[in-house]
């Protein structure tokens, strides 16, 4: 019997899942965030490491039955980290062939017809990627508000951050999300937390997202105003890498993977209008297995085995052991 291993390296957290020939998933480890960009490339090795082992105790299988391996990891950006990244993934004693890709790619694998189309990523922070039947390919950078690119948890608490500010100066109305960020930090009013953001006495972390789209869902202006950008700006890196990928005209489908998503309708319908205005052929799916199935096909691949046959059972099975 050969097994396959995936593992979905995220900031936060870390997912390996074992699968076999027969698309039965049969072992699931986990760790912390393995992006090098946080935590160094130790850390990636020690989350590699600790993913694996929780998975290859659960399952029994020996390392020596492992027939490919994919790897998809955030904070892998750009070709001058791929060896760093291949070093890292070394450490594990791997005897397959293995593949190292950015955790972007996970959703595509796991979620479009053949992995071919455009999967959006909104979790703590936001990413896109994409391919044709051609094997053409399309990204954005991938690091988030400082080059544009928006969405994600972290952007949506910082633009809430944006509007308890103008709340304070006046340039707004009062909104919810005022008590939400004092809250959230202990500050004692806006002054003090303006002033501790600044010193760095006080952090703001994505989960914060959460309060800010149940404050939109509860009726505040100014939260609605965000969760609807949001939307939009995640509609607007799909349309982007369709184009590159010259699928704009196609039945081209975007996945949609993260966190954020499980907001619902109240940021997936701004994210459509953008859409459907410019890809008026697309096909919007949200991602129902979890993205480390797509990191298993890529393993699949790189043993000339097609994950694609036995996909939906990898899904279905994988559900039940990730948590």
């Amino acid at each position: 019997m050969r097994y396959f291993l995936g593992m979905d390296v995220g900031s936060s957290k870390t997912h390996a899942l074992i699968v076999s020939e027969t698309g039965q998933c049969v072992a699931f480890g986990k760790a912390w965030g393995g992006n090098h960009q946080g935590v160094g490339y130790d850390g990636l090795e020690n989350v590699l490491r600790e993913s694996l082992a929780g998975a290859l105790e659960m399952s029994g299988v020996d390392k020596a039955h492992i027939a490919g391996a994919g790897f998809g990891v955030a904070g892998y950006d750009f070709p001058s980290d791929r060896e760093a990244h291949l070093q890292a993934i070394s450490s594990l004693g791997l005897s397959c062939p293995v593949e190292v890709v950015n955790d972007g790619w996970n959703g595509l694998l796991a979620g479009a017809t053949r992995g071919v189309g455009v999967n959006v990523t909104a979790g703590s922070s936001n990413n896109c990627r994409g391919r044709n039947k051609y094997g053409k390919k399309g990204r954005i950078v991938g690091n988030g508000a400082q080059f544009g690119e928006q969405g994600g948890a972290i952007e949506i608490v910082q633009r809430g951050l944006q509007m308890v500010n103008y709340a304070w100066i006046k340039r707004i109305p009062p909104t919810a999300l005022t008590k939400i960020y004092l809250e959230a930090t202990d500050a004692t009013n806006e002054m003090d937390l303006m002033e501790g953001l600044s010193n760095e006495k006080y952090h703001l972390f994505p989960y914060l997202a959460v309060q800010v789209t149940e404050a939109a869902r509860n009726g505040d202006t100014a939260a609605q105003e965000i969760i609807r950008w949001a939307g939009e700006e995640l509609g607007w890196l799909a349309v982007a890498v369709a184009r590159q990928i010259e699928m704009e005209n196609d039945e081209v489908e975007i996945v949609q993977s993260g966190s954020v998503f499980e907001a619902g309708d109240i940021i997936i319908e701004p994210m459509k209008e953008i859409v459907m205005k410019h890809l008026p052929n697309a096909k919007l799916i949200r991602l129902v297995g979890p993205p480390v199935v797509g990191a298993v096909i890529l393993g699949m691949e790189q043993a000339d085995f097609d994950g694609y046959a036995i996909r939906n059972k990898m899904t279905n099975t994988a559900k039940e052991i990730v948590i």
